[in-house]
């Protein structure tokens, strides 16, 4: 027996759990009258999930592919260049990148670059490229 306070007696309660069984093994209303129930979302209506709302699945796709490219850049740039490198301007990127046999695809990258800025580090980089950082949910 538990014992504890509570405004139920054992018997309302097991009356009550009667009068749920039918809608918690149905899955849907058990309301006789319609107006009750609850009314279906519009197909123009955001998806809402308990984050808040979600993108629709297209939306999510593209992100997920824009994050992981921006993460390979990420990664490339460091992967060539060294801390030592840094602070460094467009030029001075060049010439670490050619010395280091980096690829075209990454020396065009970095020619993109506005000349007379400095970067502290690969993610500065990213950031001026375009390339937006991670976003970590915690």
């Amino acid at each position: 027996m538990e014992r504890g306070s509570s405004r139920i007696s054992p018997r309302e309660d097991d009356q009550r759990k009667h009068e749920l069984q039918g809608y918690l093994r149905s899955g849907h209303a058990t309301h006789a009258d319609e107006a009750y129930d609850p009314e279906p979302p519009a197909d123009d209506d955001p998806r809402v999930g308990p984050g808040g709302p979600v993108p629709p699945p297209g939306e999510v796709r593209e992100r997920a592919r824009a994050e992981a490219e921006a993460e390979e850049v990420r990664t490339e740039l460091a992967r060539h260049l060294s801390r030592a490198v840094f602070p460094a301007d467009r030029a001075g990127l060049l010439r670490a990148l050619s010395s280091a046999h980096a690829p075209d695809a990454l020396m065009d990258l970095v020619r993109e670059l506005p000349g007379d800025d400095r970067y502290a580090n690969a993610g500065e980089m990213a950031r001026a490229l375009g390339y937006r950082p991670r976003v970590r949910s915690a």
